[in-house]
């Protein structure tokens, strides 16, 4: 197979510890763009000097995963360019899978690997052909066809994470382009584990606030405000109920978790920009 026509795209952020086995995972002959979202210059130098196929970039702050894979894709000058997330990795065939499904499959948008929710096992729904057609595909792998994307951009970067892929394939499919499923191509994903673990709560406290801030942005870009509203209300007076809970039996981390959720609800609401950060200090 030609692995010209690919070019893998990684988004890191804290992720030195997880890195490598992806790396590993991906033949050397295949170019590497990583976008390094915690501006480690050690992490850049270490890294290209061990993979002569990668070339880091230091994006200057978080950018978070739609930003910062929008940045890595500007900067692919192949035919298709392969997402993938730092705590994911691949078997031997992927790569090779992924470029015959892709000719097979000429007119796709996106293709997406068999580790999906419910595909984790490729020998399971045996009624459906190994390629097929579907609405969306998780974020964590995802193979582009990048001429597909000249008239719609990539990921909206309103989004700093989660919904952002799910955001894409609806717009894709709006303009009747194509997203695959393909149950032979397998990719591993370890799952929320992409950053170092010393980090480990306060990636907590960002998801928390983040996936409260997507989950009504996205359904007010999609469905209207009200809408949205209606979706978000009974988790709106949920998180403020546990915080006052919590606060009031001195659980501070409880505490922090359910206010980082109303607060990313409450700032999406009122309109505010996804502007919460990880507070992580480098030593």
């Amino acid at each position: 197979m030609s692995y010209d026509k690919i070019t893998v795209v990684i988004n890191t952020f804290n992720s030195e510890d997880k890195i490598r086995q992806c790396l590993n995972s991906i033949d050397s002959r295949v170019r590497i763009i990583i976008i390094e979202n915690s501006n480690n210059f050690s992490f850049k130098d270490e890294i290209e000097k061990e993979y002569s196929n990668v070339n880091c970039f230091l994006s200057g702050r978080n950018l978070g995963y739609a930003k910062g894979n929008n940045l890595g894709l500007s900067k692919v000058k192949s035919d298709y360019a392969l997402i993938l997330n730092p705590d994911a990795f691949l078997e031997k065939d992927t790569l090779d899978r992924l470029l015959s499904t892709a000719f097979k499959f000429k007119d796709f948008s996106i293709i997406g690997p068999a580790k999906q929710d419910e595909f984790s096992n490729p020998e399971i729904n045996d009624d459906k052909a190994d390629v097929f057609n579907v609405k969306t595909l998780k974020g964590f792998a995802m193979f582009f066809n990048l001429k597909q994307f000249e008239d719609i951009g990539f990921f909206d970067e309103n989004f700093f994470i989660y919904l952002e892929e799910i955001d894409l394939c609806k717009r894709l499919l709006k303009k009747n382009k194509k997203i695959y499923l393909d149950k032979k191509v397998l990719i591993n994903h370890l799952g929320g584990s992409s950053h170092n673990e010393k980090i480990n709560f306060e990636m907590e406290l960002s998801r928390n606030w983040h996936w409260m801030w997507s989950t009504f942005y996205y359904n007010k870009k999609h469905f209207g405000f009200m809408n949205s509203l209606m979706k978000v209300g009974r988790k709106f007076l949920s998180s403020f109920i546990k915080m006052i809970f919590f606060t009031i039996i001195f659980k501070s981390k409880k505490r922090k978790i359910y206010f980082q959720r109303f607060s990313g609800l409450f700032n999406s609401i009122i309109g505010k920009k996804s502007w919460y950060r990880p507070k992580i200090i480098i030593n």
